[in-house]
């Protein structure tokens, strides 16, 4: 008995399982291993969170995060860690940071930056000479009170979804660091300023503060990092940049861990004492000039970082352990 030649429908459907058996054993898009820095020169209207997810996508990287969140209408230096560098974002996020910043006068808004609605005006205009004047009671250590649409936790919930739900939000004032605050430029309309300041300080509070003591009122225009501990301007690349090049020309784009501790000490560890710093214990510093105490500092061998920790009593004791 012959065998019947297939119907159409049935090659049609050998066709469509074959397809489908094919993009099962497609191999999947792998999660690399790959640690080091991305200095991002955020663009503006992007989340922090968006900048990671799109700089871990373009890397393949398995694993990422950043170190410092940059407001969406606000533009530069965000350090996003790629693997073991995820293990250095503490020391980094800590460091030193530098604002440029722009306030419009005699407009607060209810975010205190352009995104919010107006919620108060007025007519007084501040002097370049008075503004210069008003300045130094907003450097050292100051007292200020976070904006109501911040990332603050109250009772459980983000103080930003409380405001936008209609709720009134008082948060309290708390010590923020201030190194220097210039101007800039001066103009009837606006002035652009430059901050040095330390974790936690809220540009956008300290352009009302400062509007305030002129009084006015004002709110932030623009704003811009241009750095955050030892990354900086210089040294970050944008996202068309980074779409721009593939493979190993973009993979030398990452920048080392170790970048991240420049303001640290370093230790150079030899064969022996990297063994022991890499399984977590704490080794004997021996030669001429090793430090007795360090509140913070870093190990390596070989130019790679080994880990972060301290020294007491000679001895250094490792607390976060690098896996490179």
């Amino acid at each position: 008995m012959r065998c019947c030649a297939p119907t159409a429908s049935a090659a049609i459907s050998t066709k469509t399982i074959a397809s489908k058996t094919e993009a099962v054993n497609q191999p999947r898009s792998k999660k690399r291993a790959i640690s080091g820095w991305i200095v991002l020169n955020k663009p503006y209207d992007m989340t922090s969170t968006q900048a990671v997810g799109k700089v871990r996508w373009l890397f393949s990287a398995a694993k990422a995060g950043h170190a410092g969140t940059l407001d969406p209408l606000a533009t530069g230096i965000l350090p996003i860690a790629l693997g073991e560098a995820t293990k250095a974002v503490p020391q980094v996020q800590d460091g030193t940071k530098i604002y440029r910043f722009a306030i419009g006068w005699g407009r607060a808004t209810s975010t205190d930056d352009a995104e919010g609605e107006v919620v108060a005006t007025s007519d007084v205009r501040p002097e370049g000479s008075a503004l210069e004047a008003v300045l130094p009671r907003f450097t050292g250590t100051i007292m200020q009170r976070p904006p109501a649409f911040s990332a603050i936790k109250v009772d459980g919930e983000r103080a930003y979804d409380l405001a936008r739900a209609g709720e009134t939000v008082e948060l309290a004032e708390r010590p923020v660091d201030i190194d220097a605050i210039r101007l800039v430029e001066h103009g009837a309309e606006q002035s652009v300023l430059e901050v040095t300041c330390g974790k936690g300080t809220y540009v956008r509070s300290l352009a009302r503060d400062i509007a305030l003591a002129l009084g006015t009122v004002g709110h932030v225009t623009s704003l811009h990092r241009a750095a955050v501990g030892p990354f900086n301007d210089a040294n970050a690349v944008t996202i068309e940049e980074l779409e721009g090049v593939e493979g190993a020309n973009r993979d030398a784009l990452i920048a080392s861990i170790a970048l991240g501790f420049a303001d640290l000490p370093e230790l150079r560890l030899d064969a022996g004492q990297a063994g022991a710093v890499s399984h977590g214990n704490a080794v004997l510093l021996t030669g001429a000039g090793a430090p007795i105490a360090l509140d913070e500092c870093w190990a390596s061998f070989k130019g790679k970082v080994l880990a972060t920790g301290s020294v007491e009593y000679g001895q250094f004791k490792p607390r976060r352990v690098f896996n490179l």
